[in-house]
């Protein structure tokens, strides 16, 4: 039987910079509640079925890549509507096909609970498969990023690093990132916020593009 309850209030819309609703559910690890990830980065992320091609082929790359995420001190936590059984026997069919151990908890969610707390599922959906809803939680609980797929492309594990490891950054340091940034690019500046600043610097065409080498010891 499932167990999934919600315990925080949820606005209609979740958008960035919200708290991510709590909820504590059975998973193929235990019993596990997102508060128990307080502290540490966390990609919550759903997936429509077990047992399905794109799914399958997401749940591989993302074992194989559990290490890069480990190193970035960041956790995994994957939910579907299916049940426990499904997620404990999909797994099983994961390492005798794909040689590949799941290294991370599969929540079940099959009174859709948590699905609608997060909107993973859209009203107009035809069945109760969730899109391919991601969520980066930072250490204190808020929604840093949220990026969804339709249930047919699959997600690319380098983005979910990539855009994991820009968020850190810019909280490691006055900087926002450019597009495609990777460590080690460079960074840039944010824009001036007063008068004299901006016109301190008038004598650069770029004032409003200003970039440096990724150092966190550098000048801003």
């Amino acid at each position: 039987m499932n167990d999934a309850t919600a315990t925080a209030q949820t606005p209609d819309i979740l958008q960035i910079g919200d708290a991510a609703p709590n909820f504590q559910a059975r998973s193929t690890m235990g019993t596990v509640s997102l508060s128990d990830f307080r502290g540490r980065w966390l990609i919550l992320f759903s997936h429509p079925a077990d047992f399905t091609p794109v799914c399958t082929s997401e749940f591989v790359a993302l074992s194989r890549a559990s290490e890069r995420f480990e190193a970035l001190g960041c956790k995994l936590l994957a939910v579907s509507v299916d049940s426990l059984y499904a997620h404990l026997g999909w797994i099983r069919a994961i390492r005798d096909a794909f040689d590949v151990r799941v290294a991370f908890p599969i929540v079940e969610d099959p009174s859709l609970i948590i699905g609608r707390a997060y909107g993973m599922i859209s009203d107009r959906s035809p069945d109760a498969a969730t899109m391919r809803s991601t969520y980066f939680i930072d250490p204190d609980g808020i929604i840093r990023a949220m990026i969804c797929y339709p249930a047919t492309v699959g997600r690319s594990v380098d983005e979910m690093l990539r855009v994991l490891a820009a968020l850190q950054r810019v909280d490691a340091d006055n900087v926002v990132t450019p597009e495609g940034w990777r460590p080690g690019d460079d960074v840039l500046l944010p824009p001036h916020a007063d008068q004299a600043a901006l016109l301190a610097g008038a004598a650069d065409p770029l004032w409003f593009h200003r970039s440096r080498p990724d150092r966190k010891d550098a000048s801003t």
